[in-house]
């Protein structure tokens, strides 16, 4: 005898998904260079469940600049009432991603979009699109205000 059939629907509800991840990409020698390398990623998906994963990454470049970034690895989610369940999860970004020539942090922002799926007894799938945003782009506003108060730096001139 079969179990009772599953219902599927095409879009069950919308929830916030909230992340940090992180990269390293080797084999870039300037803003037009191929890069490949591992990610690592933690998120919360509606804060009522933890993901963690990583694998893979490659960005080719598009534009100078703004090049696409293709990540395909396995991720864990882990929920209080089911415990940890294995899934695939793949993104695609593209955006601004500087190249610094003078260090290894290199800031980033755009669009992001990602498919996840949970290779457990929920077979969740999810769709997650939303913006990519640099930790340190986030404090600019923040490194802004304390240098007006302060008056400038040192090698600024008062304009008269």
């Amino acid at each position: 005898p079969a179990g009772p059939a599953v219902q599927h629907n095409f879009w069950d509800q919308t929830v916030l998904h909230l992340g940090a991840r992180g990269d390293v990409l080797f084999g870039r020698s300037n803003v037009s260079s191929f890069g490949f390398g591992p990610y690592a990623e933690v998120a919360t998906h509606a804060f009522d469940e933890l993901q963690f994963g990583g694998g893979g990454t490659a960005l080719l470049p598009i534009i100078d600049g703004f090049p696409l970034v293709a990540s395909v690895g396995p991720y864990g989610r882990f929920t209080p009432t089911a415990g940890i369940e294995p899934g695939i999860a793949s993104s695609l970004f593209w955006g601004f991603r500087s190249f610094n020539h003078h260090g290894r942090y290199n800031m980033a922002g755009g669009l992001l979009a990602q498919f996840r799926y949970a290779l457990g007894a929920s077979g969740e799938t999810s769709i997650v699109i939303g913006a990519q945003l640099d930790v340190v782009a986030l404090s600019l506003p923040a490194q802004l205000l304390i240098n007006a108060i302060r008056g400038g730096s040192s090698e600024t001139r008062p304009v008269k």
